[in-house]
């Protein structure tokens, strides 16, 4: 063997946060040593939390054993790149650093983004872990009316000389809103440097504690209140949701290309389809694909991502969350299962 070989072999393995593949993206170290059937090399990632470490080097391993030598003893070194985001009003010290930050994004409003993002914390905090919920929607939030906290009011702790705020508590889940503190009949008209400030304090501010898991509500689109969070938290993966119609699909992949950027470099956990297909309660067996059929498994297939999971259009869905009772409470229900496997998906 030979050190062209081996990279010739890893080109075959991509790394699924970017589509690219890892000498293109650039995380082949240049240390190859190669002893009679001994290889060796070194992987970079970016931290050492990323959630494809394990699944890329095992990938790399196969592939020089693969493409190169069949009987190859491959010891791979997985190395960490300096992060060079400033820490200056970082959140360190109020996130510990096992939580797992996921980003919850849509393109366009109005395909369940807030829907998925309430049943995935529900179903994270059902299998024992300690969950967060920050609704970063300014504009329109609505984790309060899922979560049947609408006239909740957080309160203020003092933590180590510091004025904290309580986060609500409901359902296992840790929550914090832009909705606790303002009029719910009223507008919220703020400018972009408004809303990125108003997130900041919710982060920076927020009593979390220990968390295992922190989910963010992000708002449709791509703004300023997305830079501020990539910029203020290491994000360590986003979830994109879309409907199977050909409009969200074009926003989708915007999204995705969004958190792909090399500027941002954050990795798509996967995509969640929602609305995939309307079943009515008296034909369980029949499905009708109101919206298009598997518009978000083609697009995942496309941009080389995971497809975390395809949600029916139930009617029992919008009445758990409009009566703040998310479905993913109900054991055993069909809906509640499937967002169970789209949590279980997600933590592997």
């Amino acid at each position: 063997m030979y050190p062209q070989q081996i990279i010739d072999a890893l080109r075959h393995v991509r790394y699924p946060g970017t589509g690219k593949d890892l000498v293109e993206s650039g995380m082949l170290e240049d240390d190859i040593r190669i002893q009679g059937f001994e290889v060796s090399f070194s992987l970079i990632f970016d931290k050492d939390n990323d959630p494809f470490l394990k699944s890329v080097v095992k990938a790399a391993e196969v592939a020089v054993q693969t493409y190169a030598d069949k009987n190859a003893a491959v010891s791979i070194h997985p190395k960490f790149r300096k992060q060079n985001i400033s820490t200056e009003g970082s959140t360190t010290a109020i996130l510990p650093q096992k939580t797992r930050v996921i980003a919850i994004h849509s393109g366009k409003g109005g395909v369940g983004k807030s829907t998925v993002a309430a049943n995935l914390a529900i179903a994270l905090a059902k299998r024992g872990y300690q969950v967060g919920l920050l609704d970063a929607d300014i504009h329109g939030p609505s984790q309060p009316k899922m979560f049947h906290t609408e006239d909740c009011r957080p309160y203020s702790v003092e933590v180590d000389g510091r004025t904290l705020i309580e986060p609500i508590e409901q359902y296992g889940v840790k929550m914090l809103s832009i909705g606790f503190f303002v009029d719910p009949q009223s507008a919220v008209v703020w400018r972009g440097g408004m809303a990125s400030n108003a997130i900041k304090q919710l982060i920076q501010d927020g009593h979390w504690g220990e968390l295992d898991y922190m989910l963010i509500d992000l708002p449709p689109g791509t703004s300023d209140i997305h830079l501020t969070l990539i910029s203020t938290l290491q994000l360590t993966g986003a979830i994109v949701v879309t409907t199977p119609q050909e409009v969200a699909l074009v926003d989708a992949r915007k999204g995705v290309d969004m958190f792909q950027n090399e500027k941002i470099n954050v990795p798509v956990l996967g995509i969640v389809e929602n609305m995939s297909w309307f079943t009515p309660a008296e034909l369980p067996e029949n499905k009708y694909y109101l919206f298009g059929q598997d518009g978000g498994k083609h697009l995942a297939e496309e941009l080389q991502v995971p497809l975390l999971g395809q949600i029916p259009l139930v009617q029992s869905i919008r009445e758990a969350g409009d009566a703040g009772l998310p479905i993913a409470m109900q054991e055993g229900h069909p809906a509640a299962r499937v967002f169970d496997e789209i949590a279980e998906k997600m933590v592997n």
